[in-house]
């Protein structure tokens, strides 16, 4: 009898193990999506997805963390913070699966509009950062960013246009934001320091004659450097789904069946 009830809580924890973990498995593979702030004279802003606030009260220069979302089409508005309109940006995103996103809010808030970015948070090989540039100053000129005294990176990148990733040697380095096809410095950019196996893009915000001035503000889009194990399980990602499974075997075997809720998914 005990060997049967064992047989069945085993049972009953396969079934659940493969449940939790195609679960995950469906949720990795869904889009990411995030969303940068950069129109230089509009307010502190509420994202909303589908009818639903998604990020609050994101100020000028603000990069949220990526949301999961499901594959096909979303709407998404940026609304002034606080309120429910006027939507500055509605626009319907189609997101595929294994894709990461990146909405920027560029312009001036009288022609403000998305521009839409495929992110690619793939690890770079050893020793390597992988490093893009995207222009989201409406008055600035076309640009070249170059390290300083060395070699120009991206090369004649207007407004809206997206320097493709580029691998680089990890390390620190002086940057300068040229006049295209000059050695005019618009903007010095010292101590930028990229990790190994660390992915960024450098986004130019703000304005060439007014306020905000013109600025170069970096994110960290993903980083592969090896980690140490945590010292506290995780409350959110996919990890906790794995360890759910392991508890709940774990618990199934000591109790010889019966099979016990020991944890829900948690996005």
């Amino acid at each position: 009898m005990k060997f049967s009830r064992l047989f069945k809580g085993v049972a009953a924890f396969a079934v659940m193990g493969s449940l939790l973990v195609s679960t995950f498995s469906a949720y990795a593979a869904g889009p990411r999506v995030r969303v940068v702030h950069a129109s230089p004279d509009a307010p502190a802003v509420d994202v909303w997805v589908d009818g639903a606030k998604a990020f609050t009260n994101a100020p000028f220069k603000g990069i949220t963390q990526y949301a999961g979302l499901t594959a096909g089409d979303h709407k998404v508005q940026v609304v002034p913070t606080g309120k429910t309109e006027p939507a500055v940006i509605s626009a319907t995103l189609t997101l595929d699966n294994d894709k990461d996103y990146t909405v920027v809010a560029v312009g001036k808030v009288a022609n403000i509009e998305p521009l839409v970015l495929v992110d690619n948070n793939s690890a770079p090989a050893a020793g390597k950062a992988h490093v893009r540039f995207v222009h989201a100053s409406p008055d600035a000129p076309a640009v070249d960013v170059a390290v300083k005294g060395g070699p120009v990176i991206f090369s004649n990148v207007a407004f809206k246009g997206v320097g493709d990733y580029t691998p680089v040697d990890a390390g620190t380095y002086d940057l300068e934001v040229r006049l295209a096809g000059t050695n005019t410095v618009a903007l010095s950019v010292p101590g930028v320091k990229l990790d190994d196996g660390t992915v960024y893009t450098v986004f130019a915000m703000g304005l060439a004659s007014g306020e905000p001035t013109l600025m170069a503000v970096p994110s960290v889009d993903s980083t592969h450097k090896a980690a140490s194990a945590p010292t506290t399980l995780p409350t959110t990602g996919g990890e906790s789904f794995l360890m759910l499974a392991l508890v709940a075997g774990a618990l199934l075997l000591m109790a010889g069946g019966g099979l016990r809720m020991v944890g829900q998914r948690n996005r």
